[in-house]
């Protein structure tokens, strides 16, 4: 099996570090859809033994692998696992994924948690690549946010990157992003941008803005990024053009896969997408089992 590996290198040439909680995050799924045992699995003979493949029905970005073969792995580190693909491919409907080699029991006790995992971070995965796709030929680059499935929030954004996304700040830690309220307690933009720079002066700071009047306040102050948010097409271009290449910029709200094109070419640095991590359908993935296991088995050693 190969797991627990380490960097990827995906297909736009930029190295992407895994996740350093990928096994607890498998973990405490497995515990929550096994619980003590799979007893529906204690049918199956204890030394059976089966192959089974794992097939795409949709046209999907991969993402996802490592949690897959980790689930198995905390199962039963026995099982074989052979991979056709590797995350940030691109994947056509019908294509077959991976093989897998072990006990029938294990197989199947293990089959739903990893195609989760699977499932979920691909659909991240190719919802992004749709955005990237949208705004190709513009230097705008497309950044996540914190909207994120609660427990999985370093997971999706991994397969944002798989998807040629980029990644805003982690979480309330590694980034001041100052919003409205953030504001109001602090009286002023400029009093906030002070304050956060005094406080955290190795971390970035961004100043949330409704107007160009807060705009240009907030430039004033020293703001390192300014996003925009719910600005017109109009107020974007004027943004920028005040701005002259100044300080970075980012574009947020009203923002989905009709819209992006035409706010990328106001020439803002990035556009944040709440969409590419919490309105994601799961990519349509299916295991399934071989009845002719002797044949099964010599075209897994013929791929070996």
């Amino acid at each position: 099996m190969v797991y627990n590996y380490q960097i990827l290198t995906i297909n736009a040439g930029h190295m992407i570090q895994l996740p350093d909680n990928i096994s607890r995050s498998v973990e405490f799924a497995l515990q929550e859809d096994i619980g003590e045992r799979d007893v529906t699995a204690d049918l199956i003979p204890l030394n059976a033994m089966s192959t089974a493949s794992v097939i795409c029905r949709d046209d999907a970005v991969l993402s996802g692998c490592a949690w897959f073969d980790e689930c198995f792995r905390q199962i039963d580190h026995t099982l074989n696992i052979f991979w056709h693909y590797k995350d940030g491919d691109k994947l056509t409907a019908g294509s077959e994924i991976c093989k897998l080699q072990g006990t029938s029991r294990s197989l199947l006790t293990g089959e739903r948690a990893a195609l989760n995992f699977l499932q979920l971070l691909s659909a991240t995965a190719t919802t992004t690549n749709r955005y990237m796709q949208a705004i190709e030929g513009t230097s705008t680059k497309i950044l996540d946010t914190r909207k994120t499935i609660p427990g999985l929030r370093k997971a999706q954004k991994y397969a944002v990157l798989c998807g040629g996304g980029e990644n805003h700040r982690i979480g309330l830690y590694d980034r001041v992003l100052i919003k409205e309220n953030h504001i109001m307690a602090a009286g002023t933009i400029t009093a906030a941008v002070k304050q956060a720079k005094a406080i955290h002066p190795d971390l970035l700071v961004e100043v949330e803005t409704e107007n160009l009047d807060e705009f240009q306040e907030a430039s004033q102050a020293g703001a390192d990024i300014i996003m925009l948010d719910n600005y017109t097409l109009e107020m974007m271009r004027k943004a920028v053009f005040l701005n002259d290449h100044k300080i970075k910029l980012e574009a947020s709200g009203g923002v989905n896969l009709e819209t992006v094109k035409s706010i990328a070419a106001t020439g803002v640095d990035y556009i944040s997408v709440g969409e590419i991590t919490k309105d994601i359908k799961a990519i349509d993935l299916s295991m399934r089992f071989h009845l002719d296991l002797e044949k099964s088995l010599n075209s897994i050693n013929d791929q070996r």
